[in-house]
């Protein structure tokens, strides 16, 4: 194993363990004390510690020990090694550890374990690990009948919730369906990442000065595509160029001004981009000192004149 190699290996671990803290302290320090519940595995496992006198630690492993073996035979076994290891540690940590009660305050018992549990598992998810198996049941359900992995995990936790508010109360039920709802949140916008990006395919007869002014106006890479022909509204169309971008979400307006005010019968898709590494996105184009991009335009622009 080269040193990058292993460097990857030490930072993924080091940030699952991050994750394993954070989700303890949430569960030990808000959702434990006050009776609150989070969704999947640890819900279930937070319903029956309420009614009955049993280590909350052995009950997350127990729970959890059904849908690991089922991850055996649907994802891969480094994920199920990882996530054996992340439940484990969040058992430890639970068990072990004594985290002082923060707060009463409900609301704030529903936002900041919300806040805590989501972030925790997040992080654990980027590095190749799960702490709730009702993950891996989403996931299998998707492989073997088609039903996508967000309405398994719902419909997962609707019954969950259900059965809290009868056997708990509904009050209980509801601060624990706002929990759920932010560790939910916090989960995905940890997994997909801060930044907020938009994918952007353009097609037009004049995607030769929509090239430029979008890399003058907005300081973008862009990829061309090469269009074979195709049956529109007017007919068989000729060979062209389509140009796909990612732009930050700021900047969508001003490029659909861009390109409305080039060829207002443009076509274009937008699409949501989770994550983007490299390119010239970060790194924007110097177009007064980029010879190429100077005669680029010249030539574009003589072209059209």
């Amino acid at each position: 194993m080269d040193a990058k190699k292993t460097t990857n290996y030490i930072s993924e671990y080091l940030q699952i363990v991050i994750g394993i803290i954070l989700t303890s302290l949430g569960l030990k320090a808000f959702l434990l004390p006050n009776g609150f519940l989070d969704g999947g595995v640890t819900g279930i496992a937070l319903l029956v510690r309420t009614q009955v006198d049993i280590n909350m630690s052995y009950l997350l492993i127990l729970f959890s020990i059904p849908f690991l073996i089922l991850g055996y035979y649907t994802v891969s076994k480094r994920i199920v090694i990882k996530s054996i290891i992340s439940i484990l540690g969040v058992a430890l940590f639970i068990h072990f550890e004594n985290f002082q009660t923060i707060t009463n305050d409900k609301l704030l018992i529903s936002i900041f374990g919300g806040l805590l549990v989501g972030s925790g598992i997040g992080i654990a998810i980027r590095n190749g690990s799960v702490l709730d198996g009702s993950e891996i049941l989403g996931v299998y359900l998707n492989d073997k009948f088609g039903v996508s992995i967000g309405k398994v995990v719902m419909f997962f936790n609707v019954i969950l919730f259900s059965i809290t508010a009868f056997v708990v109360s509904i009050e209980i039920a509801m601060y624990s369906i706002l929990t759920y709802i932010i560790a939910a949140k916090v989960t995905d916008t940890v997994v997909e990442g801060f930044e907020d990006f938009i994918g952007v395919t353009i097609v037009s007869k004049k995607n030769d000065l929509i090239k430029i002014a979008i890399i003058e106006e907005l300081g973008v890479g862009l990829t061309i595509y090469k269009g074979t022909s195709g049956f529109g509204s007017q007919g068989i169309a000729k060979d062209f160029d389509i140009i796909h971008s990612i732009i930050n979400r700021i900047d969508i307006k001003k490029m659909y001004k861009i390109v409305q005010e080039i060829d207002p019968n443009a076509f274009i898709v937008e699409f949501d981009v989770n994550s983007v590494k490299g390119g010239v996105l970060r790194h924007y184009l110097n177009k007064k000192k980029n010879s190429k991009f100077l005669k680029l335009k010249e030539s574009v622009n003589k072209k059209y004149a």
